[in-house]
């Protein structure tokens, strides 16, 4: 697949957009020291009585529903509806879809008030949020990328959004299009916040980028990438967390072109 990896990598940075996200307290600092590492700005508010005005200065809103209650869930309907109104990208990732039916309702709220940009999870979550009978392991994945094929895709035409499924291979869906992402290692599935932070890539690289899926392609390869890039220095887990945001910040444009392995 034709894709210029190396100049969106270099907008990336030249902008460093301000990505708004409401996620979980599990990933709240990794997620924004990644989101820094790769060049973009963070910010991490959430409350029902700043989430709108917070929205209309970002570039794009997250909303990870990993850590949920009320008063959180009050500030993501409030700030998806401005977001939608002001036609600002949302990234959704459904954090363990299918686990219990709060969970459940949330995200069928979530999905009442606003489509997404982008819907980034693994594919237990995305099976669920599909509404195939499947149960989540709470947020780990009972299934693997490509049994989500058919999910990924009924999503897609239903919201209108760019569907991304972590996995062995990244899946990428958008309609009837469909790109398979083949980078990345097993130990980062070891490791709290990895999905997370995808999502919150993936917001930046849609706040400067005008095809969500090409800039979930984007968020895909530069975090496999960058796991690549990190298990070589270390492969235990908690060194391989501050290996991983290194890397973010020491992969090069030209690396991250020559890198990619997308089909």
């Amino acid at each position: 697949m034709d894709i210029n990896f190396e100049q969106n990598l270099i907008n990336l940075r030249s902008q460093a957009p301000l990505v708004q996200n409401i996620t979980n307290f599990v990933v709240m600092n990794f997620t924004a020291n990644a989101l820094l590492a790769a060049g973009a700005s963070p910010v991490m508010a959430h409350a029902a009585e700043e989430v709108e005005d917070m929205v209309a200065i970002a570039g794009a809103l997250v909303v990870n529903i990993g850590t949920l209650s009320p008063p959180w869930v009050a500030g993501m309907k409030l700030a998806m509806k401005r977001a939608a109104e002001l036609n600002k990208p949302i990234v959704l990732d459904p954090v363990g879809a299918g686990a219990t039916p709060y969970r459940n309702a949330v995200l069928n709220e979530l999905l009442t008030i606003a489509s997404p940009t982008i819907i980034r999870g693994n594919a237990s979550e995305i099976m669920a949020l599909a509404g195939t009978n499947i149960r989540t392991k709470g947020v780990d994945s009972t299934a693997v990328s490509l049994d989500s094929l058919e999910a990924a895709t009924a999503l897609s035409l239903k919201y209108g959004s760019v569907v991304s499924v972590s996995g062995a291979t990244d899946l990428i869906v958008s309609g009837q299009k469909i790109a398979y992402v083949e980078n990345g290692v097993p130990l980062m599935t070891r490791i709290t916040g990895m999905g997370c932070s995808a999502s919150a890539i993936a917001g930046a690289f849609v706040a400067i980028q005008s095809n969500p899926f090409e800039a979930a392609i984007f968020a895909a390869v530069m975090m496999g990438v960058c796991g690549e890039m990190a298990f070589q220095k270390t492969q235990l887990p908690g060194s391989f967390q501050i290996a991983f945001l290194d890397a973010l910040a020491e992969i090069t444009p030209q690396n991250l072109q020559v890198s990619s392995r997308v089909k």
